[in-house]
């Protein structure tokens, strides 16, 4: 199958509900306790939340791109201010956007193409955790 396993708090943000239902169900089968959110303000705010209840989350998995909405760029910036440690991942089917191309200069630990290839997700998402 080619996917790996781990353990840790994911928070999936996509306005995409069946992108987001998709990543929960494979990521939690992988053993991560995963929940998903439609924009960054959610993000932000579950985010804020779990700091504040001792709960963190370990890794954001973030499109880039939210219609009407706070997207992954933005969100990142945002995230790092929270917590400097946050750790995230930047999602796009925009491969030629400058944040996917040059990640780290905008705060992501790596970047990963739409539409997604689960055993590729899976493996940088066992990496960033690392």
């Amino acid at each position: 199958m080619g996917m790996v396993t781990g353990s840790g708090r994911i928070l999936v943000m996509d306005d995409e509900e069946v992108i987001c239902e998709v990543c929960v169900e494979l990521l939690t089968v992988l053993g991560y306790e995963v929940e998903s959110v439609a924009d960054g303000q959610a993000m932000l705010g579950h985010y804020k939340a779990a700091l504040q209840q001792g709960t963190p989350y370990d890794l954001v998995i973030m499109d880039l791109t939210i219609p009407g909405g706070m997207g992954g760029q933005e969100a990142m910036a945002a995230l790092l201010e929270i917590d400097p440690r946050a750790r995230g991942i930047v999602c796009s089917g925009y491969s030629n956007d400058p944040v996917m191309a040059d990640f780290k200069a905008y705060g992501f630990q790596g970047s990963c193409p739409k539409p997604f290839q689960f055993t590729i997700l899976t493996k940088l998402v066992k990496e960033v955790l690392s």
